[in-house]
């Protein structure tokens, strides 16, 4: 996991490991982290792809006023993973374009 755990000015106050879901992997977080920190931490970096182009998209403005973090959870999408804290058992996928919702 990349987290810092140690910082000179800054204490971590974390809350207790949960574990949720990336398209089929079960991956941990502590409570508290966002969906977009925790899949950072695991080494998730592409969160979308671009509507138009494709291209793989990253965490940018992290405060959930730009689309490059959308990701379809628990079958819903156009989720702003950077302010959606993750939750127990929560299924998690990367969104290919607008998003579509799933029936």
């Amino acid at each position: 996991m990349e987290r810092i755990f140690e910082h000179p000015l800054i204490s971590f106050k974390r809350g207790e490991i949960i574990t949720f879901f990336f398209e089929g992997r079960e991956l941990s977080a502590y409570t508290g982290e966002t969906i977009a920190a925790a899949l950072h931490a695991n080494g998730i970096k592409d969160l979308r792809y671009s509507p138009i182009r494709n291209r793989p998209q990253g965490l940018f403005c992290a405060i959930g006023k730009c689309s490059s973090c959308l990701m379809e959870v628990d079958g819903k999408p156009n989720v702003r993973t950077c302010i959606t804290p993750v939750k127990p058992g929560m299924i998690v996928r990367r969104q290919h374009g607008k998003g579509e919702i799933s029936e």
